[in-house]
């Protein structure tokens, strides 16, 4: 769970901040890391390696100004950390803020995330808050 904490700390900095260095967030990741978006979002597909997770997080960035991780709850089993939470975002297009569960499935290996799986809940809620059309 260190990891993950550490993970959604980079994350917040890059998210929230104006500089967008990466390389917090690459400190917590596996070089061959493989993060799965639902295909429904305009940041959905698959994004591999350190690159890969840096064009998602690019297009996060993009889409929103703001993105916290809040009342995260941790559940674990092995090389599985099972995350439940609630995603604070706020559009860059619209201004509109969004305070929603999410459920994120992560694989960790020795000190580093392997892979990401999350799970969104209101996904038309957040296409239209980006201005996002079906």
């Amino acid at each position: 769970m260190e990891v993950v904490e550490r993970f959604y700390a980079a994350e917040a900095t890059y998210m929230n901040g104006g500089a967008r260095d990466f390389s917090g967030m690459a400190a917590t990741l596996d070089p061959a890391v493989v993060l799965h978006q639902s295909p429904d979002l305009p940041w959905g597909g698959e994004f591999h390696g350190h690159a890969g997770y840096e064009d998602w997080a690019r297009r996060m960035g993009e889409a929103f100004d703001q993105l916290e991780v809040r009342d995260r709850r941790f559940f674990t089993d092995g090389e599985t950390v099972m995350v439940a939470c609630r995603l604070l975002t706020r559009a860059r297009a619209s201004g509109e803020a969004l305070d929603l569960p999410m459920t994120q499935v992560i694989r960790v290996r020795g000190e580093r995330i392997v892979e990401f799986r999350p799970f969104y809940w209101n996904v038309p809620a957040y296409r239209a808050a980006v201005g996002s059309r079906p």
